[in-house]
């Protein structure tokens, strides 16, 4: 891919990681087209890398002016090489407190929404025969934990989604890489989050728990998104990116311990695993 001057689409840039990508990758030399869903943001994006960021309004939930996004930077920029499919929310809750309502726009917005961007943008890439595609996900795309329940689900659909992808844009030289991070000093879970409006007390001591804790330390959480937003460039200019970039010691240590936990779990019930085949 030709890194001189590459065409961004980012989705979700009012702030926090997507705001940061956007910012350094500009400052990188790439042209990087931000999706805002409020209009008085957009001219706020334009003047972030003046010549180099330029602001869309789109509700990416809204499928149907996806098409008309993708046709204006084909028209303006000719290409699309780098598409970040950043914009997201947690919904915060126990399983049994969550609305479907609540539960089905979870998964509209993180993962239906995503897969509508994403086949928008592959034709473009496939008849370039080249791309880069950044799925933001989570360490919550690997490992669940009381009240993101649905979140989780958004984040594990997510996952298997594009692991799938991967494979399929292997042979057209197209990239794909989940991003996966740990606590960062974003919104995510402060005004950026919903909360169920279901409150059952039994759920106090274990998704209550840790909602409260999460709610504690925003805007105080250890990643930095500046560095985070590097971290990624680094991948997106690698020969051979990765299918997954883990951001943070928080997201790393706990998707190891999930690993070896599984692993662990796997050999103690092994035998039975096992038998469970016709005999010859």
């Amino acid at each position: 891919m030709n890194t001189s001057n590459r065409i961004w689409l980012i989705t979700g840039v009012s702030g926090g990681l997507g705001r940061a990508l956007a910012k350094e990758a500009a400052m990188q030399g790439e042209t990087v087209y931000g999706t805002l869903r409020k209009p008085e943001q957009v001219s706020a994006f334009n003047e972030l890398v003046p010549g180099k960021t330029f602001g869309l309004k789109l509700d990416v939930n809204h499928h149907n002016e996806i098409k008309t996004i993708i046709e204006q930077i084909i028209a303006k920029s000719g290409r699309l090489d780098v598409l970040v499919n950043n914009a997201g929310y947690g919904l915060l809750g126990a399983i049994e407190e969550l609305s479907m309502d609540e539960a089905r726009m979870q998964m509209e917005t993180n993962f239906f929404a995503v897969l509508a961007m994403t086949q928008a943008v592959l034709p473009i890439m496939r008849k370039q025969r080249s791309g880069h595609i950044l799925q933001i996900s989570s360490m919550s795309g690997l490992r669940a934990n009381s009240g993101t329940g649905l979140y989780n689900a958004s984040k594990f659909a997510l996952e298997g989604m594009s692991e799938a992808l991967a494979l399929e844009l292997q042979p057209l030289h197209i990239h794909l890489t989940l991003v996966e991070p740990g606590p960062f000093r974003t919104d995510w879970a402060g005004a950026s989050s919903v909360i169920a409006r279901n409150k059952i007390d039994d759920y106090e001591i274990s998704s209550g728990a840790r909602l409260r804790q999460l709610q504690s330390i925003s805007g105080k959480q250890p990643g930095d998104p500046a560095k985070a937003a590097k971290a990624i460039l680094l991948a997106v200019n690698s020969e051979h990116p990765p299918l997954r970039l883990i951001l943070g010691k928080v997201a790393l240590d706990a998707v190891r311990d999930k690993f070896r936990t599984v692993e662990e779990e796997f050999s103690k019930w092994e035998a039975v695993s096992l038998n469970t085949s016709f005999e010859d």
